[in-house]
Parts: structure tokens; sequence; C-alpha cells
């Protein structure tokens, strides 16, 4: 009796030691989960042992785009976590989930082949050399355009040079950006692609020219070949905006998407640091990409004040006075900003974000370089959002380094995290959010939310004696507005009504913001055993 008392208690008690442990054990648990580190930490500690770059040999067989959606999406995970989902009800978690679901691409998926009568380039005639101008993604632009040049006019093209003269003062080579080899071997059957020019042709001399811009095909096959007349080079000394958006030969439209999207890859190195951020971005769950363009360059360059002090415009406005090819000098800051021609202050963009109903445990990626004014200026987006990231913050200094000093490297960088978030919010529509929309379509219309300036700024102005009443209809103003802004399938939006000449093309959606039709087709898998239809 006695023993079989003492061994009701050891049970009794083992068991209330296991109850203790398994609790301590969910505890610990659902706290890894929602920590997130410092705002303020320059690095995330404890964190790059798990995630290294891969080694040189490696580095040649990797590639971020190989995947149409995210993994933690493709593979079945629940953006949030068991434990999350066992604090909120389910209108919350139903409302959560709403906030990072991709719009229904209606079966478009990417179709750049060529047509049955695409031959292979014929005998050249001569050599295109490029000088590719502006950032990483105005030369990305400029490059896919000359490809197609190349072909229009059936010339050998000459590895671009990149842009070493811009505000951004990168000495880059094209192979320090983009994998040189992929890049001619992927296009073998579109256009002869060399690294340099001949050496018999070294001191030739070239047909120096300014492409007009947004020109047809028939411009460059009855004006421009004319040159082959008298050269043996013709060089371009600008690629930006030489091609236009529309009305183009198919084959040539496809041809752009194939350069753009399958030969332009990134160098090794970028590709291999850029999935290296993405995953460690990941490891928090779903995250904004957001191409904060409150930069110095950018608020010069548009005249836009919203925010700074005195002392901070007179500075901007001098920088533009010294820059010369930035031909607008006189610009009225309130007017720009009014007609919701300025960058989204990051005080503009918290708003905003909350508005949309982003919680404020959200992680978010800064793909841009220096914030103007620094942490003055971001003290209230970090107030609503303290999880805010940039590669500053997820790498080690050393894994940075080899990339200092080269903007369009440290841009590619942001480029790659941009394109694989789970959304994208651009403050501004420059090239870099016209890039990473467009590319995102092609992958299967990833969501990216296009803030509509003009209605947003006029909106937050009104925020500042509002009552809690009037802020929500404010922020229900903010979600009807964006409904069809988020990245769904659409064709491509032609000219504003009444614009003549150049401003009518200028004012043409670009053909890399959005690639439908041509590049993205909508297939049906029929009920019988056939091949997939296209229409």
């Amino acid at each position: 009796m006695q023993k079989r008392r003492w061994r009701w208690i050891s049970l009794n008690l083992l068991r209330k030691l296991l109850m203790y442990a398994v609790c301590m054990i969910a505890l610990v648990a659902l706290f890894s989960v929602h920590l997130f580190p410092s705002s303020s930490s320059s690095k995330v500690p404890n964190f790059f042992d798990p995630f290294k770059l891969p080694t040189q040999h490696e580095l040649k067989h990797q590639s971020w785009t190989r995947e149409l959606t995210p993994p933690h999406l493709s593979k079945g995970k629940d953006p949030l976590s068991s434990h999350s989902r066992q604090l909120v009800g389910a209108r919350e978690i139903s409302d959560y989930d709403k906030l990072w679901k991709h719009s229904s691409n209606s079966k478009f998926e990417p179709c750049i082949e060529p047509s049955a009568n695409y031959t292979p380039p014929g005998e050249s005639r001569g050599y295109l050399l490029v000088h590719a101008n502006g950032g990483l993604n105005q030369m990305r632009f400029g490059i896919c355009d000359m490809v197609a040049v190349a072909r229009i006019i059936n010339a050998t093209l000459v590895i671009p040079e990149l842009d070493r003269k811009s505000f951004w003062q990168d000495n880059s080579h094209f192979s320090d950006v983009f994998d040189e080899d992929h890049f001619i071997n992927v296009l073998a059957n579109d256009v002869r692609v060399v690294k340099k020019l001949p050496k018999q042709l070294a001191t030739a001399s070239k047909s120096k020219k300014e492409f007009r811009s947004w020109s047809g095909i028939e411009y460059y096959e009855e004006e421009i070949t004319n040159s082959w007349l008298n050269h043996q080079i013709i060089q371009a000394s600008k690629s930006d905006s030489r091609l236009a958006n529309n009305y183009l030969p198919l084959d040539i439209q496809k041809l752009r998407c194939r350069a753009c999207y399958e030969a332009l890859r990134f160098a090794p190195r970028i590709e291999a640091m850029g999935k290296l951020l993405v995953d460690r971005m990941r490891s928090y769950g779903p995250y904004i990409a957001l191409h904060l363009r409150f930069e110095k360059d950018m608020l010069a360059f548009s005249g836009c004040t919203q925010e700074l002090s005195p002392a901070e415009a007179e500075e901007l406005r001098i920088l533009r006075n010294n820059t010369d090819n930035w031909k607008i000098k006189d610009i009225d800051s309130k007017e720009q900003r009014s007609k919701g021609e300025c960058p989204l202050t990051p005080k503009e963009v918290g708003f905003f974000l909350s508005a949309l109903g982003y919680p404020s445990n959200t992680p978010i990626y800064i793909a841009a370089g220096e914030t103007y004014g620094g942490d003055s200026h971001m003290a209230h987006l970090l107030s609503r959002y303290p999880y805010i990231m940039s590669k500053e913050k997820l790498a080690t200094v050393e894994e940075l380094q080899p990339f200092i000093n080269h903007g369009s490297q440290l841009a590619a960088l942001d480029y790659i995290v941009s394109v694989e978030s789970d959304v994208f919010v651009p403050s501004y529509s420059g090239n870099m959010a016209k890039a990473v929309e467009g590319h995102r379509r092609f992958l299967g219309h990833r969501k990216t939310i296009v803030p509509l300036r003009k209605t947003i700024v006029r909106l937050f102005d009104k925020l500042e004696n509002a009552t809690l009443k009037e802020r929500m209809k404010i922020s229900n103003q903010i979600i009807d507005a964006h409904k069809k802004r988020q990245g769904s399938p659409r064709k491509r939006k032609g000219p504003i009504s009444g614009t003549r000449g150049m401003d009518r093309f200028r004012s043409e959606e670009s053909f890399y913001t959005n690639p439908k039709p041509e590049c993205l087709c909508q297939r049906e898998t029929p009920n019988v055993n056939t091949t997939h239809i296209i229409r």
C-alpha cells in the first residue's frame, strides 16, 4: 500500500514537471516569433552565422530570379505563425492576409519566345558602340533598347560602356554590375555581342549619333542604316528612351523582354549578396520593400522642400543650379507637391501605410541611398514602424565592403530585395520604381502598391485638425483609391489625351513598367490532352 502511494506521488510530480517544461518551451517559442531587433542597431545581432555568402564556385550556379513566387508563399507557409494566430481573431487574420495577398494574375505568364519566322542574326554590317547614361535602371532600359536597335540595323553590339560621369560618380564597368558572359550567350540567337572592338578598328572613324528619342523601327531602318555606307562603326552617345514604347514589331518587343529579364543578369557576387539580404529579410516573415526616394539628388532635381529646413532647401537649390544637365532651375515646391510631382516624405509614407492597414510590427526594407537629413527626417516613420531595415543593417561591414563607393552595385542589391519582396511600395515614380514594377509584373504580378501622391498629400494635409471619425474616413478613402493600383494585370497605358509631339511619348507608360501584352500572355489549360493555348 505504501509503495503504491509513493508511486502515485512520483507519477503526479513527474506529470507536473513535464507540464511546466512544455509551458516554458511554448513561451520561449512565442516570444522568439514576436521579438525584433532594435531599429537603432547597426546590424542584426547573432544573425549572420546561419546565412553565409556562397563560395566563388557556387556563385556561377545561383540566380535569385528562378522562382515565380517567394518561397515562403509557394511552399504553402502561412504569413502568420501558429502562435500569432492564437492571439487574434478570424477577422483580423483575414484582414492581415489581404495585406500580403497578390493580385490574381488571371493566368498571365511570360511569353517571350520568338515567332516561327524569326531568324538568327545575319551577316553583321558593322559595330554599334553604346554609352549607357544615367543611374542603374536608366542604363538597364537603355541597354535593352540598344540590343533591339542592334537587331534592327543588323549590327554587332559591343558590350556597352556604363555612365561614369553622372551624379553617382560610379566607375564600375559592365562586368562589375552584370554577368557579361551570360549576357552574350543568352542573346546569341538574337544579336552578335562582343566584349571589345577588333584591334584593327580601334582607330577607325565612327559615325557619332544621338538617336532620336522614342523612335520607331522606320527611323532606324531608313535613317540610321545609311551610316553603314561610309562607316563600320556607329557610336550612340546616349541610350535612354531611344526606342518607342509601342507600335514596334512583336519580335522586337519580345527581344527587349529577353534582354531585360533573361540576359541582363547581375554579376554573380551581386546576385549572391542580394539573395542573402532577401533570406535575412524573410526570416522576419513577409516584408515591404519601400523605395524611399527622399534622397539629396531627387529632392534637388525635383525642387521639393516639404518638411525641410530653410538651410536644407537652400543647399538643394545651390546643387540644382550647379548641375548643368538639370535644365529647370526655378521650381515652386508647393505647386510641385500639390500636383503630386514630389516624392512622398517619410512622414507621408508612414501615414499612407497606416491608412492601408499595415501594423506597426511590419518589417520594412528601405531600398534607397542615404535619406536626406538622416534620422531627423526618419523619426516619424520610425515611430510608426520601428522595424525598418536596410542593407547596412542586414549585412556586416565586411560583407558590404566590395560594393561601397559603387552606386550602381549598391542599387542592384536594393533592386533584388525589392523584386523579391512580398509588397513593393515606391514613394516616387522614377526609373527604379518603373523597373521593379515591370519586373514584378513579369514574374507573376506580385503586389506593387503605387501611391497616388496627389491624393495622398491632399488627404494628409487634412489630418492635423481631423477628428477620429474623420481620420477613419480618410483612411477608407486611401484604401478605396488604391484598390486598383496593386499590380493586377492590365494593358500598358497609352499617351495622355491632348498631348502632342515629344510630350505625347513622354506621357506614355514605359514598356519596362508594364510589358503586357507583348511579353505576358494568358494561358488556358483545356480539358482535353492538348498543348497550352496562348491567346
